[in-house]
Order: structure tokens, then C-alpha cells, then sequence
């Protein structure tokens, strides 16, 4: 599913919203998240899950071509934890 499914899904549950406006909506939900990951915040939507960033510490890797050692730098990456509601659904 991408963002023109979840726009189409949007609409047909509520006929008052146009394509336009749940667009807006769903981008701004996605630019919320954004926007709080890249502050280091974590986004809870209730139902839905957890957004939260999370610290890799830096690390020693292997080149698999040559086999040598190289130094992985220390990165953040966004992980999520569905909600129980959601793990639900899914598991019907």
C-alpha cells in the first residue's frame, strides 16, 4: 500500500473528505513524525504504535569483498512498535 492507496482508503471511509484533503492530512501526519524523529522525539499514536529513535553505537564491520576490518560510524536509525490493537488486527 503506498500514499495514493491510503488517500483512496481515506475517502471512501469518509465521504466528506476529497482526495485533496486527506492527502494533506496524510502527508502531515508523515511530516509530523518527521519532524519529531529528527528531534530525537518519540510519536506515539494511540492504536496505531510507537515511533522512536534509537542510538547505533559505533562499530567494527568486515569489507566483504576484501575481508578486511573497516569502522561502522555511530548512527541513529527510527524504529516502531505496534500498538496491541494493532498486533490484534493483524493476528485475526
Amino acid at each position: 500500500m503506498n500514499v495514493s492507496d491510503l488517500v483512496d482508503a481515506a475517502v471512501a471511509a469518509d465521504s466528506k473528505l476529497t482526495k485533496a484533503q486527506a492527502k494533506a492530512v496524510i502527508d502531515g501526519v508523515f511530516a509530523g513524525v518527521a519532524a519529531a524523529a529528527a528531534k530525537g522525539e518519540e510519536v506515539s499514536i494511540p492504536g496505531f504504535g510507537k515511533f522512536k529513535v534509537q542510538a547505533k553505537p559505533a562499530r567494527t564491520g568486515r569489507n566483504p569483498a576484501t575481508g578486511g576490518t573497516i569502522e561502522i560510524a555511530a548512527s541513529k536509525k527510527v524504529s516502531f512498535a505496534p500498538a496491541k490493537q494493532l498486533k490484534d488486527a493483524v493476528n485475526k
